[in-house]
């Protein structure tokens, strides 16, 4: 399935980017939101997931972008930091932003919310000079996540480093993550996701994310062979689509397609017992277990 070239002489293996925010989930579950007394503080934002799961992997992690100039912000760095994770392209924001935080109400097993507060968010003022070429240039990969496209100075920040990934055969990664309330339409985030898509090796994401990804250039296509040659007449090496409990298939720009395999499940369940589940999701372990293969 490898069909990945990485640069074995670099200090990194993998450089996320884009979204640190914290998450304040309940403490007392079966109960709505009103009547929620306390709540734990991890750090959240799938690329600050992804990054602590591969430090933990033992992958050389590091990591861009921006936290806010407040306890949140010197609550990131440290977790970061304890993670064993380079954050000195982590920088402090003195412009007034605010930490990304979301508060999770847990009704019941099968019911469960996010109260999300994203106005000013810190991690969309990461700028253009906030990405170092040299930093990229030290890196096997980055990955890129699709939130950080949806705002700028964040979004040309994410397409700076991914010429600077082009331009030094750094392997990039991209997880589509739509989230609707950070894009103010579907075709704003239809034209920014297809244009990274373009320059990335590996696009990951579920069945619906693609479908917003190609409402313009294959809209109503439903065909996972067809996304996939479509991403392949690109750059893209290796295309994962999510099927939810039907599954996931990854396909090869060598005409494979494979289904997640059970040694990937495992690894990816013993990376959900070996880390909090609050603090990262089974599909952010599901990510970071296909990175680790790969």
């Amino acid at each position: 399935m490898n069909n990945l070239v990485f640069k074995q002489d670099r200090p990194l293996d993998i450089i996320p980017i884009g979204r640190l925010a914290v998450d304040l989930n309940a403490n007392e579950i079966h109960r709505p939101m009103e009547e929620t007394a306390t709540f734990t503080k991890y750090l959240g934002g799938s690329p600050a997931n992804i990054a602590v799961a591969t430090s933990r992997l033992g992958l050389k992690t590091g990591f861009i972008g921006r936290v806010a100039d407040d306890q949140f912000g010197r609550f990131i760095k440290a977790y970061l930091q304890d993670s064993k994770i380079d954050i000195s392209s982590v920088v402090t924001d003195y412009s007034g932003a605010m930490t990304g935080l979301a508060f999770t109400e847990i009704k019941s097993p099968t019911d469960c919310s996010i109260l999300m507060y994203r106005e000013n968010a810190v991690d969309l003022m990461m700028d253009i000079k906030d990405v170092n070429e040299e930093y990229i240039k030290s890196a096997k990969s980055i990955l890129i996540s699709g939130t950080a496209l949806s705002r700028s100075p964040s979004r040309e920040a994410v397409f700076a480093a991914l010429e600077l990934a082009r331009k030094h055969e750094t392997i990039v990664f991209f997880d589509i993550d739509y989230r609707p309330y950070t894009w103010n339409s579907v075709g704003e985030t239809a034209i920014y996701y297809s244009l990274a898509a373009e320059k990335c090796d590996v696009i990951i994401g579920t069945r619906e994310e693609f479908d917003m990804l190609e409402m313009i250039s294959n809209p109503g296509n439903k065909d996972d062979d067809l996304t996939a040659k479509k991403w392949f007449d690109h750059n893209a090496k290796v295309v994962v689509i999510k099927h939810g409990k039907a599954g996931s298939y990854a396909y090869t720009d060598d005409g494979e397609k494979w289904s997640v395999t059970y040694s990937l499940l495992l690894r990816s369940r013993r990376l959900e017992q070996e880390i909090p589940m609050q603090a990262v999701s089974s599909t952010d372990c599901l990510k970071v277990s296909l990175r680790q293969t790969l």
